[in-house]
């Protein structure tokens, strides 16, 4: 797998599934708390509203791989259309670090687990997938159904766990998912490192996400890849916490990014470090993505205690020119 994709799918699902107001309900805690305990990254994103814009087919286009349009056709034809019935999405990624992990390591290889919220219904769905005569695997009172061979060690599944959810993943994700679910495995709530960022988070915006140390080093290093070439970045990298990630819309789009330093002047040499490595970026850009280059000129990088916030804010019409230049586009 490219290793641009795990955060790079998170982020960029977090960008194209923005709404059309910066108020944001929470997520019910109930949902969360299924997910698995060794959860690294934790994404969630209120669809309903983001089909409001003009420019979010585009846009959502360019960012889903083409194994989840497939997955998308699949769930299609059995009834399920992702477009209008899944109003919400949670949807955590769960890490393979090296068997020789070291502080400074990100995730090697991920699988995915997912929670979609809306109106379904499960029989006649259920019904379309026994006639076409898809053997489903059965996980207590789950019925998983493969898309694909159901062979393969990232073949996804999908199961309904009521009307109103559904769940999608590799088979191994789901199962943990259920037996969280009964109470048999810890949950996502007993991970210390996202725990307590959870409850921060929920709310912050239509989309946020919370990353764990490894995938927090590895947005930082896509983020600002200039950034992270610095030899002083390195150790400073190795130590970080954690990141909470939010997205609000009216107007236009803003963006917060809270990267969870070890300390106080861990915050401020990268906030410095950020910056030049941004500016570098910017110079590369100037004459291949202009408005690339516009919307790192925009990027604000401060130290706010412990704390490293990077923001920045988008009119529609640059949204739109960055489109047009598949600024977005992720490569599998």
């Amino acid at each position: 797998m490219n290793r641009k994709f795990s955060v790079a799918l998170a982020l960029a699902l977090a960008a194209l599934f923005l709404a059309a107001t910066s108020y944001a309900s929470p997520v019910n805690n109930d949902i969360i708390a299924m997910f698995p305990k060794d959860t690294g990254e934790f994404a969630y994103a209120n669809l309903q509203q983001a089909r409001q814009y003009s420019w979010f087919p585009q846009l959502k286009e360019q960012m889903l791989p083409a194994r989840f349009k497939q997955f998308e056709q699949f769930l299609s034809a059995a009834g399920v259309d992702p477009n209008s019935q899944v109003q919400e999405l949670a949807w955590a990624l769960v890490p393979n670090m090296p068997a020789n992990a070291t502080a400074s390591s990100v995730p090697t290889s991920e699988e995915v687990v997912g929670i979609a919220l809306g109106q379904f219904q499960p029989e006649s769905t259920e019904a379309y997938f026994n006639s076409k005569k898809i053997t489903p695997v059965k996980v207590r009172i789950f019925s998983l159904y493969p898309f694909g061979s159901g062979n393969g060690a990232g073949d996804l599944f999908f199961c309904f766990i009521d009307a109103n959810t559904a769940a999608f993943g590799q088979r191994k994700q789901l199962e943990h998912l259920i037996a969280v679910r009964y109470g048999e495995e810890q949950g996502i709530m007993s991970n210390t490192d996202l725990a307590p960022l959870l409850n921060e988070a929920n709310g912050s915006g239509v989309v946020w996400a919370v990353l764990n140390p490894a995938y927090t080093r590895l947005a930082m290093q896509q983020l600002a890849p200039a950034a992270a070439q610095f030899p002083q970045a390195a150790p400073l990298l190795s130590t970080m916490k954690s990141m909470i990630i939010s997205f609000e819309a009216g107007s236009g789009v803003s963006a917060h990014f809270q990267a969870v330093c070890a300390t106080v002047d861990a915050a401020n040499t990268l906030a410095a470090l950020l910056q030049a490595g941004l500016m570098y970026q910017k110079y590369q850009a100037q004459s291949s993505n202009p408005d690339l280059a516009q919307l790192l000129d925009q990027t604000t990088v401060a130290p706010s205690g412990d704390r490293l916030d990077l923001r920045l804010d988008l009119t529609d019409d640059q949204l739109n020119a960055l489109i047009r230049r598949n600024t977005f586009a992720l490569r599998m």
